[in-house]
């Protein structure tokens, strides 16, 4: 299930329910590691940001676009 919501989306799929937020290139101005792959994403690349929709926020992890998307093919691998 998607629904959008203001820029993020709320997505489920079989590691649970997530918001998610594209991050264009231009706006991605810090590196941040992937847990997916446990690479940097640099600044300037495009790449997802989800996080769980209840709680602190303290679980809001970068990824990079094509990690998130086969997540449910591999766990991650902080």
């Amino acid at each position: 299930m998607l629904r959008i919501t203001g820029g993020q989306r709320r997505e489920t799929g079989p590691d649970g329910e997530w918001v998610t937020r594209r991050i264009p290139g231009a706006s991605a101005t810090k590196v941040y590691r992937c847990p997916g792959c446990v690479q940097e994403i640099p600044v300037g690349m495009a790449h997802v940001v989800a996080w769980r929709p209840y709680g602190d926020g303290g679980d809001r992890r970068h990824w990079h676009s094509s990690c998130w998307d086969r997540r449910a093919r591999r766990s991650p691998r902080y």
